[in-house]
């Protein structure tokens, strides 16, 4: 669906879902967005973003969405992923924009829409260049709802949807999923780049080194998984909203941190919850970096227009993971 077909629909299909009057007066699609299409709709009196999860949406290739639907770390896009998350969230009182509807039959698009609650901004990326004071608070805010997500535990580990429905992935433990994830990134990174190559032998004996010093454990708390301070609106309240969803899991803690580390940088203190166990940590934070060089890179396989970002995320961890020792 090219981009003028879409926004015709969705300025027919949004107001009818929420039974109003329409279409739509604007639609805008908004930056971002490499697995749904995320738009701004301005209605009679209001504006509210849509979700449309459409295969014309996607840009990753299908080699990349895996076989194993279970797998905490297959594809995260769909409809189920984002209601199975956002009733996760809700429950527990963690801010997330309001649901206001939501259609996965195609009575009203051919792909899955959710409507949602339109918070403006800023995103707290935004807020802590622009307001390095007020953003603290917000730090301090989401360090309050991260704790509660860590302190809720689920039966197994795995994407909230699939645990919620009693499906287990194959893998035997966190670590050990995240070790084999990483190795066949490793492969794929050194494929495409000959640094990476020349590295080969020595990272995966560095996996192996890491991964042989986790002990085993049993406590699967629930992370968002990629959350980065791009994926945080700040409400007029000055709350903390989390969005893109989707990946929401059962997990390790030490994976939620190696991400939000690499993200929030110094400010990472400030979101601390749970100990952390080191040997986790040191496999789980080179495994991050392999997985942030291999997967944008295969992103750009599936047309992702905004190339120079992701190139600039691959170089730098490329960088870091070719200097991590065991």
């Amino acid at each position: 669906m090219s981009a003028p077909d879409a926004h015709h629909a969705l300025a027919r299909a949004v107001p009818a879902l929420l039974g109003r009057p329409g279409p739509a007066r604007t639609v805008q699609r908004l930056r971002g967005g490499s697995k749904k299409g995320v738009y701004r709709l301005t209605l009679d009196r209001t504006t509210v973003i849509a979700y449309l999860w459409h295969d014309s949406e996607d840009y990753w290739p299908d080699a990349a969405h895996g076989t194993d639907p279970t797998d905490p770390f297959s594809h995260a896009s769909g409809a189920d992923l984002f209601t199975a998350a956002h009733q996760a969230l809700t429950d527990l009182g963690v801010r997330v924009p309001r649901l206001h509807a939501l259609d996965t039959s195609g009575t009203h698009h051919p792909g899955a829409l959710a409507v949602v609650e339109d918070i403006p901004g800023p995103t707290l990326e935004e807020l802590l260049r622009q307001d390095p004071s007020a953003a603290r608070q917000v730090l301090d805010r989401l360090g309050r709802s991260l704790r509660t997500m860590h302190d809720h535990t689920g039966p197994d580990f795995g994407k909230v949807a699939h645990v919620g429905a009693g499906t287990a992935p194959a893998a035997p433990s966190c670590h050990r999923l995240v070790l084999d994830r990483a190795l066949g990134d490793l492969d794929e990174a050194a494929r495409r780049d000959p640094r990476m190559r020349q590295g080969h032998e020595r990272l995966t004996a560095t996996l192996h080194t890491l991964a042989a010093r986790v002990e085993p454990r049993r406590t699967h708390v629930l992370i968002h998984g990629e959350l980065g301070p791009d994926h945080v609106l700040v409400d007029a309240q000055g709350a903390p909203a989390l969005i893109d969803i989707e990946g929401m899991m059962f997990f390790d803690v030490e994976w939620e941190h190696s991400f939000l580390r690499l993200r929030f940088g110094e400010h990472h203190p400030r979101l601390a919850t749970l100990p952390l166990d080191p040997a986790r940590t040191a496999l789980y934070d080179l495994a991050m970096h392999l997985s942030l060089v291999a997967g944008p890179l295969r992103l750009l396989d599936g047309g992702f227009p905004d190339r120079d970002l992701m190139l600039g995320i691959v170089e730098h961890n490329l960088r870091v993971a070719l200097a991590t020792t065991a």
